[in-house]
């Protein structure tokens, strides 16, 4: 709305003002991230849409696609658009490169009406498993950027953050109170907090306590949620019942104790995954993002910052294409499944009593067949577990293991799950389904009451297909997605 050019005069700038209120009553709500890292997206404008119908007024993305951030043009929604961690050397070394992609990806956008306030230069860049990859590119990055926005004249709309990992600080105590900076990167990162606070920006942080419940087997579970703890952290007169506030609080008290209690702080990403662990099911999900919806609607805020909480939910939709080299769950954190459809019952418009998700509308599949294995096939055929390996290593097979949905499953279950995983993925090719005709086509649905073997979106070319030459040349096998089955054959 504030990208619309009006003449000036009382009759115009009172527009601008019903506008901005408008628009406020719009994105008073929670943000969700909307990642694209899927073999079969959701058409954009169906995505926006889906934003609307469920009251989610701003949202954060990972890179500028051209088709996400069209659809979003003249929608009210504010955008906070990403650089890739793996531009940002570039964005470093050149000052004119960082004003070409603002020009492209920043003000081409606003200009068409994309509401678009942050710019997130990086994504988690210090993560210490990235082994300091980008702690020489990060600040020289944000400052380009910003000195980009300035000569666009974009600096007072949009500002410049850096989306980081809660590992980059910690407590020496145990307790939020003894907050401070991660001792190999405290000087980088009171540079970046002065930078952020000099311009105006918000200090952007990702917390999960999912992956503190998944790192540690010890934690105590009803600590990562809101209702309550019988053994709460007692630091001083504040007693932290739940590990978010505890950790968003030793935040706050890292940047109190350099001298920046004043830095807004953004909540970039929290959310809970449903597969792919133990703990990653639709049941503990809905708890956390329920409880973390209800936690922050009475904008009370954590007992070292009171007040509204920024927040953008992890994630909008499940990507079946991200990586899973942090765990099998990274490819389920969405509220929707891969084709927009709800995985529970979440009420994000705290003001009402509706529970329900609207899922996404008009969504065409492919036909409804799926490949699995022969039921003559022998279970002692020495293709089985290459043609398994295969299949799970190109397309999507986060669902089978231990307490996972598909975890029912017996091994002709396993198998014909690989198997149309992978047919699916190339979008039912009748050559997609061959495995050393091990596999066929049925038209009998094989999922259970809690195991669902996908029909894919219709998106008209997907990816192309591998054929069973690449198959054969290709040894890296991925035996660590069919240790279970050799396991169970043995």
């Amino acid at each position: 709305m504030m990208h619309q050019h009006f003449e000036m005069g009382k009759s115009s700038e009172l527009l601008k003002v019903v506008s901005w209120l408008c628009l406020v009553g719009v994105v008073r709500g929670i943000g969700a991230n909307w990642g694209t890292q899927a073999s079969h997206p959701l058409p954009p404008r169906a995505v926006v849409q889906m934003l609307k119908d469920n009251g989610i007024g701003k949202v954060k993305l990972f890179d500028a696609e051209d088709r996400v951030l069209s659809a979003l043009a003249k929608t009210g929604i504010q955008v906070m658009v990403g650089i890739p961690n793996d531009m940002l050397a570039g964005l470093a070394a050149d000052e004119k490169a960082a004003g070409r992609w603002v020009s492209k990806n920043v003000s081409k956008y606003i200009n068409n009406g994309v509401d678009i306030r942050y710019v997130a230069v990086g994504n988690e860049p210090f993560l210490e498993t990235y082994n300091g990859t980008f702690l020489r590119s990060t600040y020289p990055a944000l400052q380009n950027i910003q000195a980009a926005l300035i000569a666009a004249g974009l600096s007072n709309q949009v500002k410049a953050t850096v989306p980081l990992n809660a590992d980059v600080y910690g407590s020496s105590s145990d307790k939020p109170s003894g907050g401070d900076f991660r001792t190999d990167i405290h000087d980088l990162m009171l540079s970046i907090v002065k930078f952020l606070n000099d311009n105006g920006a918000p200090f952007t942080v990702n917390i999960y306590p999912f992956i503190s419940l998944y790192n540690d087997p010890n934690f105590p579970v009803d600590y990562a949620f809101f209702e309550g703890t019988p053994s709460p952290i007692v630091d001083g007169r504040i007693t932290y019942s739940n590990v978010f506030d505890a950790n968003h609080d030793t935040l706050i008290a890292a940047l109190q104790k350099n001298g920046f209690g004043n830095v807004s702080v953004i909540v970039g990403e929290i959310g809970w995954p449903t597969d792919g662990d133990i703990n990653a099911n639709p049941q503990f999900a809905q708890r956390f993002n329920q409880g973390f919806m209800n936690h922050i609607s009475k904008s009370n805020g954590t007992p070292l910052r009171p007040g509204p909480i920024d927040a953008y939910l992890f994630s909008l939709i499940d990507e079946d294409e991200k990586s899973v080299q942090p765990g099998n769950f990274e490819r389920h954190w969405g509220i929707f499944a891969y084709d927009g459809s709800p995985k529970y019952e979440l009420n994000l418009r705290t003001a009402t009593n509706s529970s329900t998700l609207i899922g996404a509308k008009d969504i065409k599949y492919l036909d409804r067949k799926w490949c699995v294995l022969k039921p003559s096939a022998n279970l002692e055929d020495s293709q089985i577990a290459p043609s398994v390996s295969y299949a799970c290593g190109k397309a999507d097979c986060t669902s089978l293991g231990y307490k996972t949905s598909c975890g029912d499953l017996d091994v002709r279950g396993n198998i014909s799950y690989a198997f149309n995983s992978y047919y699916h993925k190339n979008d039912q090719d009748d050559r997609a389904c061959g495995f050393s005709g091990l596999a066929t086509i049925t038209e009998k649905d094989p999922s259970t009451t809690t195991c669902k073997f996908n029909i894919m979106i219709d998106v008209g070319s997907g990816t192309s297909w591998r054929t069973r030459t690449q198959m054969e040349l290709g040894l890296n096998f991925f035996w660590y997605m069919v240790l279970p089955f050799t396991l169970a054959l043995a």
